[in-house]
């Protein structure tokens, strides 16, 4: 696997007590285990070890750096020998970037024949990470833990998810999103407080007038629309009356309008809304579909807050197995033998979940009196998945996720959008009535690539409210863990 060219810095806590032969030994070992990590299958990104840290001055210029390197996504500490966490706090008062805090130690096994003095004082991360937890956790810091060997396929493992959270939550620090037109009128969950939302998660929302992009539309010639349109004969399955029909050539055109704005604009995730289509002739659903499969983050009906979390979780899929999309739960099958979510949406669901080569057609929408829009028709490889909802609370953002199996779905000759059937954990009914307590949306982010570890981490990382459903999920202890989390929120005065 090719890695990232994003790092995380691998730093080692000790102190001068111990001499320095056994300062060098650390440092020998602390780089054995940045190089292994840096090696490992799981971890997407480069591991790149730093001097061992002795002083308070040296721990604080390493976290400055962190904090001004667009390189660092996080830190990794571990303490080989016991390091006087006060040395620490300044430091990690500074620290802007996420930590990761790795409990393991150079040897597996204590060597019960040889061990002396001078094995303890060297081996002592027992008790130095203990003293270094105790100063994260004095000091209030969100960060992840991992125990076990460095060696440790589990252990490795898990950082190796910590580090796609990390990649997500450094790509919305910079992450700008485009809203062609205003939200979708009258809804209330798309909606949201665009200033928080850059204040807490560092999403810069900026809107337009679908005219811009209608200008930037018409600016593309026929000759760019001629070799797209035969892209799309050649990435799908389409007959050549559908690939010359004028609702083709018109998604072309939108679709490199489009790319042209957003590339031009920086922008990584984008809104629009089939309420707002003056100046184009179709609701984009191509394009959209198109650019999602690219890794751009998208969110119907306006809602900037799915289009940046699909852009996260993206970046964060990048690179492992299955797919990650825009989706929306559409209708239910209440059969009791069968209870199962139909999600789809009009047009805008990403060909990257589809189980074979995807389908080009244009049929009527039904909705936003416009010309029949082209779309791509697919149905989802069936396994484990989640989606995600990420939600304004007024006082703080709340990220739900949802575990979930997709299930074979049943031909629908008369539904011709992408979808996929799924039985959400525990069950539809649990899952139902967990989702709306605590106000999920309708519009979420779906991926059979992530796992709910990842989007824990994720919220983790950005200071954001984290309610999972799963196959553990009980609903009067959640309805305690929602008030529960209403009254932290309200003492701690709110988090934007």
């Amino acid at each position: 696997m090719k890695k990232d060219s994003i790092e995380l810095w691998f730093v080692t806590g000790s102190q001068h007590l111990y001499g320095e032969k056994t300062l060098k030994q650390v440092n020998s070992d602390s780089k054995a285990i940045a190089g292994a990590l840096d090696k490992a299958e799981s971890i997407p990104v480069k591991v790149i070890f730093r001097p061992v840290l002795t002083t308070a001055d040296a721990i604080t210029s390493i976290c400055v750096d962190a904090n001004n390197s667009p390189e660092c996504a996080g830190l990794i500490a571990w303490m080989h020998t016991f390091s006087p966490a006060k040395m620490w706090i300044s430091g990690l008062k500074k620290l802007n970037k996420p930590l990761l805090h790795f409990h393991t130690q150079y040897n597996r096994d204590i060597p019960w024949s040889e061990i002396d003095m001078d094995f303890m004082n060297l081996n002592q991360a027992a008790h130095g990470d203990r003293e270094f937890g105790y100063i994260c956790s004095r000091l209030r810091l969100d960060r992840k833990v991992v125990v076990g060997h460095w060696q440790d396929k589990d252990a490795v493992n898990a950082i190796g998810v910590w580090a796609r959270a990390a990649m997500a939550a450094l790509d919305a620090r910079s992450l700008k999103v485009a809203r062609f037109g205003d939200n979708m009128r009258d809804v209330a969950v798309t909606e949201g407080n665009k200033v928080s939302a850059q204040i807490r998660l560092d999403y810069q929302v900026h809107g337009y007038g679908v005219g811009d992009l209608a200008n930037a539309v018409g600016k593309v010639s026929d000759k760019q629309v001629a070799v797209l349109v035969k892209q799309y004969g050649d990435e799908y399955k389409a007959s050549t009356k559908v690939l010359a029909s004028p609702s083709i050539k018109e998604a072309a055109r939108i679709e490199i309008g489009m790319r042209t704005f957003l590339e031009k604009g920086g922008f990584k995730a984008f809104t629009t809304t089939f309420e707002d289509l003056h100046g184009l002739a179709q609701l984009p659903g191509l394009a959209v579909q198109r650019l999602m499969a690219e890794g751009y983050g998208f969110g119907a009906e306006g809602d900037w807050k799915t289009a940046a979390l699909v852009r996260s979780m993206k970046v964060m899929a990048r690179g492992l197995k299955g797919g990650t999309s825009f989706m929306e739960d559409y209708t239910y099958n209440l059969d009791p033998k069968n209870m199962a979510a139909l999600g789809a949406h009009m047009l805008e669901v990403c060909p990257t979940i589809a189980a074979g080569k995807p389908t080009l057609e244009v049929h009527p929408l039904g909705i936003g009196g416009k010309a029949d829009p082209a779309r791509l028709i697919f149905r989802t490889s069936t396994g484990k998945a989640i989606v995600a909802s990420m939600v304004e609370m007024g006082d703080r953002f709340r990220l739900i996720v949802n575990t979930m199996k997709v299930i074979d779905c049943p031909p629908m000759p008369r539904l011709p959008v992408a979808s996929v059937l799924w039985k959400p954990d525990p069950d539809l009914k649990v899952a139902a009535t967990a989702w709306i307590y605590a106000g999920g949306a309708h519009h979420t982010g779906f991926s059979q690539a992530l796992t709910a570890e990842h989007m824990a981490d994720f919220a983790a990382m950005t200071g954001t409210e984290f309610i999972l459903i799963n196959e553990k999920c009980q609903i009067e202890e959640l309805k305690k863990e929602l008030r529960w989390n209403d009254l932290y929120y309200h003492l701690n005065k709110g988090l934007c």
